[in-house]
């Protein structure tokens, strides 16, 4: 676990930082005239009210479907058990999200602990779930933002962000004062309400939203107890997220600079409701909305308490999500499930 002192003690001397930070937009392989979301909405003279707006939320905190009205500033905690500043459980370059985000230098993840989700499967669900992890105030978490530029990121990715949006739009108003200009990844489980979207139209770069799952009385079994409103929240969500930023957008070495990446996971018995899920992208969003259709779920935490969610998925669930998104008509489909995809389909024939 890190504190104040071994995090500034990670970034190296001050000589080595400034270092790091003399990259050139050559370097950078901006396209010409891009600048992120948020620098553009700082021009405006927006980005100071927007996030006054949003810290606003703590004082009756509605920063999620919940609504749980709680005061965290005065320290209520509600569904999430977060507290009024950021919880972090680890910030670093990582390598194991879509090859748009991952690029060559990694896509700069910060994880932020708690969760309005309580899934059963969870697989950081000692983070998640119990929280673990270190206290920061706004200005530590933008010194996070600029290390993770430093260290060669391609973009900012706010892992679980949803409980402390008013937090992340503060910090990123900070970093942007002192050279960040990295895009923003939203990085959510997907239980969002527009209006709080919404707020992030002109912060926000690349939205990664899941849809986990299409029939509520199945994400209140294993994601919500006894909450079934998590597909049309989501759902509803994820048509803000695209009417703001649209279809993926790249530089010229296929690195995300804006755009929508969508993610499901395939359970077993098909409890995921992956066919409805494609039906709803086909009908709903571009047909080349970026898709990435995942292979990797794994009985984890509580899951195997459930029967019908107790084992891995097969090949031929896999391969039948995939086909299924073809037949949609879905054209822009993950290369890293389309190589399982093929994988599969060649070793099953």
């Amino acid at each position: 676990m890190i504190n104040r002192r071994t995090f500034i003690k990670s970034m190296g001397t001050a000589g080595g930082a400034m270092l790091f930070a003399a990259c050139s937009d050559a370097e950078v392989h901006r396209p010409a005239g891009w600048v992120p979301a948020y620098a553009q909405l700082e021009e405006k003279g927006e980005l100071a009210a927007r996030a006054d707006t949003a810290y606003a939320k703590l004082e009756q905190c509605d920063l999620c479907p919940h609504r749980c009205k709680v005061n965290r500033i005065k320290g209520e905690q509600g569904f999430c058990n977060a507290p009024a500043r950021a919880v972090v459980y680890s910030h670093s370059p990582h390598f194991g999200e879509e090859l748009p985000l991952v690029g060559e230098r990694g896509s700069g993840t910060i994880f932020f602990s708690n969760c309005n989700l309580r899934c059963v499967f969870c697989q950081n669900w000692p983070i998640a779930h119990l929280g673990r992890g270190l206290e920061v105030d706004d200005e530590l978490l933008a010194e996070m933002m600029l290390d993770l530029q430093r260290r060669g990121c391609h973009n900012i990715n706010l892992v679980t962000p949803t409980h402390v949006m008013p937090n992340i739009v503060s910090a990123a108003r900070i970093a942007l004062k002192k050279g960040l200009h990295l895009p923003l990844c939203y990085n959510t489980g997907g239980y969002e309400t527009v209006e709080n979207i919404r707020l992030l139209d002109g912060i926000v770069d690349i939205y990664l939203p899941d849809l986990k799952f299409m029939d509520g009385s199945q994400s209140a079994r294993y994601a919500i107890e006894g909450q079934d409103n998590y597909p049309e929240m989501s759902m509803q969500s994820i048509l803000e997220m695209n009417s703001q930023v649209g279809v993926l957008e790249t530089d010229q070495r296929g690195i995300a600079m804006r755009g929508v990446i969508l993610r499901h996971l395939v359970m077993p018995n098909r409890v995921a409701g992956t066919r409805e899920f494609v039906s709803w992208v086909a009908e709903n969003l571009p047909r080349d909305t970026y898709l990435n259709i995942m292979s990797q779920y794994r009985v984890e935490h509580m899951a195997f308490e459930y029967e019908e969610i107790s084992r891995a998925i097969t090949s031929s669930e896999f391969t039948e999500a995939i086909e299924w998104a073809k037949e949609a008509g879905l054209t822009n489909l993950d290369q890293r499930s389309m190589s399982q995809y093929r994988i599969h389909r060649r070793f099953s024939s």
